[in-house]
């Protein structure tokens, strides 16, 4: 079933799950429209870091820029000659080999764009982590992936230091440049390296990155994508959904070190010889304030953000340049999709992704883009909701989304691939209902329905008819234990600048709730906060508010 190995160190591929325990990947069989009439079919060997450097620049590109960031652009060719420099370096000096795992640890900027790069040129496994791990968190990364080897931002090294110096594995750190300075050990060995060099000769199939997913408890699990899983999501999603050229300019808030934004911030545009801007905090002020300046088309960020950017366009904002608005993080609510569709005249796409499938299977359309609907699945991609025994249910229903294509979920030796994997599906632990025209809409995610007397209540539902409420700007809803009803369903509520919460207060906002929704699904608690748990790519963290 695997291709060809260009990989000396074997580790990535030792640890693939047993056939037997993958999905069925869905390479062929598919009616493909003429933008993909070759399916999803790439060379045997195939590395994706070149392809998304040095063969841009093959194809004409070496002009256009590629990365907006620290205050300057980067062509298509300086991308390429920087890159080739570290991975120089990271074979000449640092002794990296093929298949090694290599952590990088970074905000948001070109530098680990370029890292990360090199990284998948050399033919080692990148392992992209978060600013914002300790020490502790990084230390189970680091063993999960037995990582000798990490390149590290140099305003972040403490923790990762600190992880080090008790590691049986991590032996050593490297830092480099995150600003504009390029003044730290990897910059100035690569200063003085060839901008010329030949990429390691890499499988199709061989592993180029580890996605460690945010959700995970106790033991991390470390999702395994090869090269050519990294061209697929920007040859189905990019290509089919947001139809990128060389002119879009990307934007957005999540994190690089997830494969959300990994895909949306770099793969997409680089894949398609557009432009990237690159933001280390990526607060919706910010966004704006880059949005204006370098007239970005192409915006990735939470509902919570959109909702804040409309303010911001009340305020004089012009954010007439983006031709579409990704939603992502959290569902999209529907009053924020139609008062952005109105203030704007452009779409608001919501759609669906795991970091097991590396990116987005299911989403709405330019041309078919529905209110409160997460749309439906890619061409290359099939779904279905079922039930506990992976029976389809009937339109309507709500039950359990699972998905295949031509990605699918691989975990790094872990005993957790029989529960994502079922007879060959993909089973994302999402609770959806398919209508009769096909669309999928979310529900909640499986361990988040409420079941209150006898009623299944999807939280995100109550959520949505709460957020039309004027003076509401964020909320979360829960199920709270009752002795009487199982569960209840309460509400957390993060109010408007100037208003307070009160009695009163509660009872007009369960009065609305009652208008839009059926009068059973209202929240019976409401508790008003400052502020609601998030993690760093925008998700409500529900399970602290438990």
């Amino acid at each position: 079933m695997l291709g060809p190995t260009g990989h000396t160190d074997t580790f990535t591929r030792d640890n693939l799950p047993p056939f037997d325990e993958w999905p069925e990947l869905l390479m062929d069989g598919f009616d493909y429209p003429e933008w993909l009439m070759d399916g999803f079919d790439y060379p045997e060997w195939l590395n994706a870091g070149f392809e998304l450097s040095d063969r841009m620049v093959e194809k004409g590109f070496g002009d256009n820029v590629a990365l907006i960031g620290n205050g300057r652009r980067r062509t298509y060719k300086e991308l390429a000659d920087w890159t080739n420099r570290i991975a120089h370096a990271l074979i000449e000096n640092f002794g990296v080999k093929p298949g090694n795992r290599v952590l990088i640890r970074s905000g948001n900027n070109p530098a680990m764009i370029a890292c990360w790069l090199a990284v998948t040129k050399v033919g080692a496994v990148a392992v992209n982590t978060m600013p914002m791990l300790r020490a502790g968190e990084l230390s189970k990364v680091i063993d999960k992936a037995e990582i000798s080897f990490a390149l590290c931002d140099t305003r972040l090294l403490e923790e990762l230091v600190a992880a080090a110096k008790d590691s049986r594995f991590l032996k050593q750190v490297v830092g480099f440049d995150g600003t504009a300075n390029h003044d730290a050990e990897l910059d100035r060995i690569a200063l003085n390296k060839p901008v010329r060099f030949e990429a390691v000769k890499t499988g199709r199939d061989d592993v180029a990155l580890l996605g460690f997913t945010s959700g995970s408890t106790g033991v991390p699990k470390a999702t395994m994508h090869f090269h050519r899983d990294i061209l697929i999501i920007a040859d189905a999603y990019a290509k089919e959904v947001l139809q990128v050229t060389p002119d879009d300019v990307f934007i957005g808030s999540p994190p690089i070190a997830f494969t959300f934004g990994l895909g949306g911030l770099v793969v997409f545009p680089l894949r398609f010889g557009a432009s990237t801007a690159l933001l280390e905090n990526a607060s919706p002020k910010n966004m704006v304030e880059i949005i204006q300046e370098y007239g970005a088309t192409i915006s990735f960020t939470a509902p919570t953000a959109y909702r804040a950017m409309l303010a911001a366009m009340e305020e004089g904002a012009d954010l007439s340049s983006l031709r579409i608005a990704v939603s992502a993080g959290e569902t999209l609510p529907g009053p924020i999709f139609e008062e952005w569709t109105r203030k704007t005249g452009k779409p608001i796409l919501d759609g669906i992704g795991s970091t097991e499938m590396l990116h987005i299977f299911i989403s709405n359309r330019l041309s078919d883009a529905k209110p409160k609907s997460t749309g439906k699945p890619l061409t290359g991609y099939e779904a279905r909701i079922v039930d506990d025994e992976m029976n389809e249910v009937p339109r309507g229903t709500i039950g359990k989304l699972v998905v295949r294509g031509p990605i699918g979920c691989r975990y790094l030796a872990d005993h957790r691939q029989a529960d994502y994997v079922r007879n060959g599906w993909n089973l994302t632990g999402d609770s959806f209902i398919q209508d009769e025209d096909g669309y999928f809409h979310f529900a909640a995610r499986s361990d988040d329905i409420i079941l209150s007397a006898g009623y299944n209540i999807a939280g995100p539902e109550v959520e949505a008819a709460l957020l039309s409420y004027a003076d509401v700007l964020e909320c979360a809803v829960i199920g709270k234990p009752d002795e009487e009803r199982g569960h209840i369903v309460q509400a957390h509520v993060v109010l408007a600048a100037g208003v307070i919460g009160s009695d009163l207060l509660v009872k007009a906002l369960q009065d609305h709730v009652k208008a839009l929704i059926a009068p059973y699904k209202y929240p019976r608690s409401i508790v008003f906060v400052e502020a609601l748990p998030k993690t760093e790519s925008g998700k409500i963290q529900r399970f602290r508010l438990k």
